[in-house]
């Protein structure tokens, strides 16, 4: 079994770089459903060659009306491990189609049935701190409370603080409050799972990530978070009431607060992200005549191991999945 979930790694950094290589010809061409289909294409030829008895419990959904690596879709080869996955094969298609930087290509895996499923839930609350702080933040503190106790614990002032949010009309008063506390902010259109391992990363160049996201993207930040250490506090936060009385009738408590690891449970969990469009966060694809170059990272909770792979890949063994 260890053995397993040590090549298991290795494997998902496959899945992802393959995804990113698809999606990366279409780097600001404008085209988000088009790039999103070729990563999916591409990381589902991935899966298939990989030894694990995969469901995907986060998986494209109809949210962006892309091609899907459907919830309940079976993954793998049908042996070895029996796996929960979280998959996202381009985070942030906006990012893509626009070429702006932090579109990666991510995966999360986990044993059988250690995956939160959130039902028809699109949207959360997200609080993300670093592991210093994990213990002295509250969900439903006031935003300047929890910024001057984050501060306290990682050995910065307030307004030294950079807080992750994204740039949507919802959180206009959230920007304002983080504004009145002090701190800096750095208002991103997209991408929250980046912007989450931004928070928890210590080589990142976020300290907190605040406001309300994608659900899905919420599970997959949590095997990332779980993996580096630090802590995701959410709520379901339904934008519409259709939304809503959709997560009631699915039997969902909305006042429910969500932690790591009630997103994702137990000690063996792993992430893989790939880089596509570049960044601060992780490089892009880059392609030669020979081939393609990636940069990804690759996560282990067990073991608290971060690992940043470049890797070259030859043109002919490209064309098979893109």
């Amino acid at each position: 079994m260890d053995a397993q979930f040590k090549s298991l790694a290795i494997n998902l950094v496959r899945i992802t770089e393959a995804a990113a290589i698809a999606a990366g010809r279409y780097v600001g061409k404008g085209q988000k459903i088009e790039g999103d289909g070729a990563a999916v294409d591409a990381m589902r030829k991935a899966f298939s060659s990989i030894e694990m008895k995969g469901v995907v419990i986060i998986g494209e959904g109809e949210k962006d009306e892309a091609p899907m690596l459907y919830n309940g879709e079976k993954v793998g080869n049908g042996k070895g491990l029996e796996l929960d996955i979280a998959i996202d094969p381009v985070e942030g298609t906006n990012l893509l189609a626009l070429g702006r930087p932090n579109a990666i290509a991510v995966v999360g895996a986990a044993p059988k049935g250690a995956m939160y499923n959130p039902g028809p839930s699109y949207y959360m609350q997200k609080l993300v701190v670093p592991k210093e702080a994990k213990d002295v933040v509250d969900i439903d503190a006031p935003v300047k409370e929890n910024l001057k106790n984050v501060a306290k614990e990682i050995g910065k002032s307030v307004e030294d603080l950079v807080v992750f949010v994204l740039d949507k009309p919802r959180h206009s008063k959230l920007i304002s409050e983080i504004r009145e506390a002090g701190a800096r902010i750095q208002l991103h259109t997209d991408g929250d799972v980046a912007g989450s391992l931004l928070a928890v990363d210590p080589c990142g160049d976020c300290d907190v990530m605040m406001g309300v996201g994608g659900t899905p993207e919420g599970v997959i930040s949590a095997c990332a978070i779980k993996a580096i250490g630090g802590e995701m506090f959410s709520r379901l936060a339904p934008q519409s009431e259709e939304e809503k009385q959709s997560l009631i009738d699915y039997g969902i408590d909305l006042k429910e607060i969500l932690s790591v690891d009630t997103l994702v449970k137990g000690s063996d969990v792993f992430f893989a992200a790939t880089g596509i469009s570049g960044g601060t966060f992780l490089s892009g694809i880059d392609y030669t005549n020979k081939g393609a170059s990636s940069n990804s990272m690759v996560l282990n909770s067990r073991t608290g191991t971060v690992r940043h792979i470049k890797s070259f890949h030859q043109m002919d063994k490209i064309n098979q999945y893109t």
